[in-house]
C-alpha cells in the first residue's frame, strides 16, 4: 500500500533546525524523524512511499541518494574497506520524490501526487512530524469494513499547560499543570481512498473544507487511539523523542521487538 508523506513544510516552530534542514529531517538519534516514520510503515508491510517535497527538498533527496545502511545496521568490515551488511533498512523500499511547491498546503500537495495514488484501492498518508505505535493495519481494516472514503487516527493531546486561576484584578489564586481531559485531536495518521478527491477542490486545506464535506456525506471515520503518540511541534517534543530513543524505550520502534501492534 502506498504511503504519502507530506514533507514540504518549513516547521517554523522548530527554529533550532528549520533554518538548516526541513522539519522531517530533524534527527532522532542518528536518523531523521522521516526515517523513523518510514521504518514504522515498513514494519507494517507498507514500503512504497511518495514524498511530497517543498522547503529544502534537496536536503531530503541528498539524504536518500547518499544513504549509508551501515550507520544503523550491523555489518562486517574486511579487506580494509569491504562491507558486508548483516541487516538492512531500506533495500526493499520504493521512494517517489515529487516537488509539490514551496508554500503549498497539505491539500494542494495531495492533489499534486494524485497520479501516483489514484489507481490504489486505499493509500496511507502522514504529516511526517509525529511518531506513534498506532496499529496501522487495524486502522486500514476498520476503514475497509466501514466502506467509507477516509479515516484518520485521533489521539489525546500530548502537551500539558499551566492552568491559571486568577481574580478580576489579576491576582493569581492558583497555578498548576493540566491536560485537556476528554479532548481528541487529529494524530496525523490517515487512511484514504481515491474517492477523497471527489470531495476536494484545488487549493483547499485537506482537513478543512474537504473533511467537512466528507462529514456531511457520512464518509469520514475516526480511529481513537490512547497509546503512545507525540507530535514533534517544538524543540521540547524533539528532546522527548530523542531521550526515548537513546534509552531504548521508544514505543514506535516496533521493528526492534517484532511487535505488529
Amino acid at each position: 500500500m502506498k504511503v504519502v508523506l507530506w514533507c514540504g513544510g518549513q516547521g517554523m516552530r522548530m527554529r533550532e533546525y528549520s533554518d538548516r534542514i526541513p522539519k522531517p529531517m530533524v534527527p532522532i538519534g542518528i536518523r531523521p524523524i522521516l526515517w523513523h516514520l518510514m521504518r514504522l510503515y515498513s514494519h507494517h508491510g507498507h514500503k512504497d512511499f511518495v514524498l511530497c517535497l517543498g522547503y529544502q527538498a534537496d536536503k531530503i533527496k541528498e539524504y536518500f541518494l547518499s544513504y549509508r545502511e551501515e550507520l544503523s545496521n550491523d555489518f562486517v568490515l574486511s579487506n580494509g574497506g569491504d562491507v558486508e551488511l548483516l541487516s538492512s533498512d531500506i533495500d526493499d523500499w520504493n521512494i517517489t520524490f515529487v516537488d509539490t511547491g514551496l508554500s503549498s498546503n497539505v491539500g494542494t500537495r495531495l492533489f499534486k501526487v494524485r497520479e501516483h495514488v489514484q489507481d490504489e484501492e486505499y493509500f496511507l498518508a502522514n504529516y511526517a512530524d509525529g511518531l506513534s505505535d498506532v496499529p496501522v493495519n487495524a486502522v486500514i481494516d476498520k476503514l475497509k469494513a466501514s466502506g467509507k472514503a477516509a479515516a484518520f487516527v485521533t489521539v489525546r493531546p500530548s502537551q500539558s499547560f499551566h492552568v491559571v486561576d486568577l481574580e478580576d484584578d489579576g491576582t493569581v489564586v492558583s497555578i498548576g499543570a493540566a491536560t485537556q481531559a476528554g479532548v481528541w485531536v487529529n494524530g496525523g495518521f490517515f487512511v484514504l481512498t481515491p474517492r477523497v478527491f471527489d470531495f476536494m477542490n484545488e487549493g483547499e486545506e485537506l482537513v478543512e473544507e474537504p473533511f467537512q464535506r466528507l462529514i456531511e456525506a457520512g464518509e469520514l471515520l475516526a480511529y481513537p487511539y490512547e497509546g503512545f503518540w507525540v507530535g514533534m511541534d517544538t524543540f521540547k517534543d524533539r528532546e522527548e523523542l530523542d531521550k526515548l530513543h537513546a534509552g531504548n524505550q521508544a514505543p514506535w520502534e516496533l521493528w526492534r521487538t517484532g511487535s505488529c501492534r
